[in-house]
């Protein structure tokens, strides 16, 4: 298991929209990004990140609602990366399987389980069923036999079901594959009456060309604007000079890298609170009453932030209630976390014995 673990590492990408996170894997032979299509919807780009890619901007290529599956350009640097896709493979109930994506946004998780249905049915589609964990960001991600060869992607899962999950077989994925090809890689969408790939340039005037039902191509996807709060945020955001294409994190949430921290902002529509975590450096294994003592201090010495440990973190917070949000007030209390950041962990780790974070 460790050696398909390795095998993966590099090939599994992490995928953000304004309204959700998920996962995809790189194909070499085909040179895209594959994923779910509900991890993708209404986006025409995607902001992608890997062990092998700085976190960009990605374009989606294909959205298939019928199977669930995605496409995004690959970008450069990942073409002598290879895992296969075997649907011929030998697979009964009982054999195991691992299940390998970002789950609620943590990076490269793997899990274990066993194929407990072979041919669960959902909407006229076949699906493996399996009790592999798998969480809301392991969506598009691989399911892999123990000799390291996909047979499904990750789709579904019921809710409260115990660990009852679901992957599209990747039959469906080849043959996408091979007609998406067929269409020279071109941006293109699945009908879903008549079930053909529409490419670019063969819809007409909106309507399917084989069949004639109403289409909706990626390009005429409307670009998302933020609203309300998020307008606000990302404004200010954007004046401290941060991309917040590249920030965002799913709904009402983004993630930004200052120095050596990496900070949080999350809006709670329910209680109106912006909560803003800068996860600065992690605990040592020795003298750690030391580190307690100067983070009270400073909690009590401090106004408007505050110190806390979760786990080994060890994190600077700003509350702010949306009432009291605007851009002006905001941007410098942004400014005031960010270099409050900057400053602490370095007190930390070079008098503290903190140790720095490791930057995924």
């Amino acid at each position: 298991m460790e050696k398909i673990v390795d095998q993966f590492k590099d090939v599994v990408i992490q995928i953000a929209t304004p309204y959700s996170t998920g996962t995809g894997f790189y194909i070499s032979d085909y040179d895209v990004i594959v994923t779910n299509e509900h991890v993708v919807r209404d986006n025409r780009e995607v902001a992608i990140n890997g062990r092998m890619i700085d976190k960009q901007i990605a374009e989606v290529i294909y959205v298939d609602p019928k199977y669930d599956i995605a496409f995004i350009k690959a970008p450069q640097g990942l073409d002598e990366l290879n895992v296969s896709l075997e649907q011929l493979a030998e697979l009964r109930e009982g054999h195991q399987v691992i299940a390998i994506g970002h789950p609620f946004g943590l990076k490269y998780t793997v899990t274990k389980g066993i194929i407990s249905n072979m041919i669960h049915e959902h909407m006229g589609t076949t699906y493996l069923q399996h009790d592999a964990a798998i969480n809301p960001g392991n969506s598009g991600g691989p399911l892999v036999n123990l000799d390291g060869q996909i047979i499904g992607i990750n789709t579904f899962i019921i809710r409260d079901g115990n660990n009852i999950g679901f992957s599209l077989p990747v039959r469906y994925l080849i043959d996408t594959l091979d007609a998406f090809k067929e269409g020279q890689n071109q941006p293109g969408v699945r009908c879903n009456s008549c079930l053909n790939i529409v490419f670019d340039g063969e819809v007409d005037e909106g309507y399917c060309p084989h069949c004639g039902a109403k289409i909706t191509m990626i390009s005429d996807i409307d670009l998302y604007e933020p609203i309300g709060i998020s307008k606000i945020i990302e404004e200010m955001l954007t004046e401290l000079g941060f991309d917040v294409v590249l920030s965002r994190r799913g709904p009402k949430n983004w993630e930004i890298t200052h120095g050596s921290a990496k900070i949080n902002i999350a809006y709670n529509a329910k209680n109106g609170l912006n909560i803003c975590d800068a996860y600065l450096c992690e605990l040592p294994s020795e003298g750690i009453h030391k580190i307690y003592n100067y983070l009270l201090r400073q909690n009590h010495e401090i106004e408007g932030f505050s110190f806390s440990i979760k786990e080994q973190d060890i994190i600077l917070s700003l509350l702010i209630f949306d009432q009291y949000l605007n851009q002006e007030t905001g941007v410098k209390l942004f400014k005031e976390l960010f270099d409050k950041a900057d400053h602490y962990d370095n007190i930390l780790v070079e008098e503290y014995g903190a140790v720095w974070k490791k930057q995924n």
